[in-house]
Order: structure tokens, then C-alpha cells, then sequence
């Protein structure tokens, strides 16, 4: 495989982490590259709300060198609010600016923002030039196949966006209809990538390093984005790794688990406080339990935990159990 890149960003490995809101925060970001993504992306920010100088937003957009290279995911209908929106997220100095078209939320989608953008492809274009023309660092766009079955046209935006300065296009092979079911379209991505110059990075339904190779065959793409199956399990990214290596991959342990489970969290309440990480961290910290003996008892007491001692307690109880 060719040495991958995005611009004149360097990446060690073909596997990226998704932007997920209420889930990638620089705390997992952290845990996620540590264990060998290539490459990360903020939570998505609001280019409204940067315009009102929002503290909640101005959060989302820190980054630690540990989580290098990362970028920050910026969404919004304006062309002019959203290059203002990417002059400021530049004041953190993230390596990559990226721009969401993808995301299917009512409260997104549902005021112009996200996977609505792609029913109207000039818009799309509009924004990626605004965006680029301020940037000094590459800008990329995530997508989605279309807005529905009756209008799939993720090779017309992506060509627009690569036209107007798009350097990557990440497509979710799902529309804004679909959500997140049924499967994932390969065909459409690997459509997407026979139609433009610029590295296509295939999201949705990656959750093994099987199904990494399967897509990176069927579609030619250059890179693959894992999101939500890498939740309580951030080992995935080098399993992915190593078996595009030719390698075999780590399976950890029941200790490994829970410690990375107890440090992820940790983590969290440095960066957040007590109160707020804890209460996040208890649809973050089930994923963890997935194969364990127990595991939806385990669950529905994540789903009461309020501090850390919580945590070692529960902890303990799965070692001692």
C-alpha cells in the first residue's frame, strides 16, 4: 500500500476515527490514537454558535498533541459562516478542517445543516470554497449516498466539493433516510472514488478487521473511518492494522479491558470534572462490557454510575466476580 495522506498531511496507518458527537471528545480521541487510528476529527461544531463565541463550542475544538494528526469538524449552511467558523477553529491549529454533510439528525438536517446540504449540490460547493479560500491547512468533507433512494448523488457532490478545493471526501454509505440501517452501499462508495482524484475514505458498518479488507477491496478507497464499533473496544484500530499488515491481531485481556476502561474514563473527569464525565460515561463505559459474563447487568449498573468510586467499585466487582 502506498504511504497515506491527506494533502500534505502524513498518516501512519489507512484506519480513522469518526467525528461522534457525545462520544469523541479529546479524551477518547487520545484513547483512540493511542491504540492506532491514524487520524481524528473533533466532535461537530457549530458555526452559529462559534459566531456567538460559545463556550461549549470553543471546548470542542481543543486539541493535545496527543491526538495528532486531528481535525475539527465544523457544520453549517452559510458559506460565509462557515469560513469565519473555520477561521476560528484554525486559532487551535488543527491539521485538517472538515466540513459535515453527513450528519442525519432532525436538529441538524432539520435546519438546513449536515446530510440537507446534499439536496442542494451548488450549496455544497459554495460552502467548500468559502472554507478552503480561508484555510491553510487541507480541508475535507464528509458525505452521506444521498438524501434518500430517489435522489443518490454522492459522486455529483463529491466531484463538486473536489473542484472547489475539497483535498479528502469521507462517504457514509447510508442516506440521511437510512440513518444507520440497512447496510452499508459499498457499490456507491466505490463509485465515489472512480470518480474523483482525491483520497475517498469509506465509512460505515467497519466494526472488524475483516470487514476494513472487505471494503478497502470492494470499493479501491484509500482509507476506511471507524465510529461507533470502536466503543469500548479501541484495540480495533490495531487490529485493523495489523491484518492489513498481514499480521496477526492482539485480542486483550479481561484486565487490559476494564483498565483502559477505568483510565478512558479518568481521563474524561480530568478534562470535564466529576459530575459531567460520569454522567457521559455511562453509555461509553458499556461498550466495554460486550462478551463479559453478566454484561446486561453490567450495563444497567453503568447506567447508574455518578463518580469514579462508582467505577473502581464496579470494577472490582467484574475481577472478583
Amino acid at each position: 500500500m502506498t504511504e497515506p495522506r491527506i494533502g500534505g498531511v502524513k498518516l501512519r496507518s489507512h484506519v480513522l476515527l469518526a467525528p461522534m458527537a457525545g462520544v469523541s471528545d479529546r479524551a477518547y480521541r487520545e484513547l483512540c490514537m493511542a491504540h492506532g487510528a491514524a487520524y481524528c476529527v473533533s466532535e461537530m461544531v457549530s458555526s452559529k454558535a462559534l459566531s456567538f463565541h460559545s463556550k461549549k463550542s470553543e471546548e470542542l475544538m481543543v486539541i493535545s498533541d496527543a491526538e495528532r494528526p486531528c481535525g475539527i469538524q465544523i457544520f453549517g449552511d452559510e458559506p460565509s459562516c462557515m469560513a469565519d467558523a473555520a477561521r476560528h477553529a484554525l486559532q487551535n491549529h488543527p491539521d485538517i478542517i472538515d466540513i459535515n454533510m453527513g450528519c442525519p439528525a432532525p436538529k441538524i438536517s432539520g435546519n438546513g445543516s449536515g446530510s440537507a446540504l446534499m439536496r442542494k449540490p451548488a450549496l455544497c460547493g459554495d460552502i467548500v470554497r468559502a472554507v478552503a479560500a480561508v484555510s491553510d491547512v487541507p480541508v475535507t468533507v464528509k458525505i452521506r449516498k444521498g438524501w434518500d433512494d430517489q435522489s443518490v448523488n454522492a459522486v455529483e457532490i463529491a466531484q463538486i466539493c473536489e473542484r472547489a478545493g475539497a483535498a479528502a471526501i469521507t462517504v457514509h454509505g447510508r442516506t440521511r433516510m437510512q440513518y444507520y440501517k440497512p447496510p452499508v452501499d459499498a457499490e456507491i462508495i466505490r463509485q465515489v472514488r472512480q470518480s474523483v482524484q482525491i483520497p475517498v475514505i469509506a465509512n460505515g458498518d467497519i466494526d472488524s478487521p475483516q470487514s476494513a479488507m472487505e471494503m478497502m477491496e470492494r470499493t479501491g478507497c484509500d482509507l476506511v473511518m471507524v465510529g461507533r464499533a470502536s466503543l469500548g473496544n479501541p484495540w480495533l484500530f490495531g487490529q485493523i492494522n495489523a491484518v492489513l499488515a498481514g499480521e496477526l491481531p492482539y485480542t486483550p485481556t479481561l484486565h487490559e479491558k476494564l483498565d483502559t476502561m477505568v483510565a478512558h474514563v479518568e481521563q474524561m473527569v480530568a478534562y470535564k470534572g466529576e459530575y459531567i464525565a460520569m454522567r457521559q460515561a455511562r453509555k461509553l463505559v458499556v461498550g466495554y462490557f460486550k462478551g463479559m459474563r453478566g454484561a446486561a447487568a453490567l450495563r444497567n449498573e453503568a447506567g447508574r454510575l455518578s463518580t469514579l468510586e462508582d467505577l473502581y467499585l464496579l470494577r472490582q466487582k467484574i475481577t472478583s466476580g
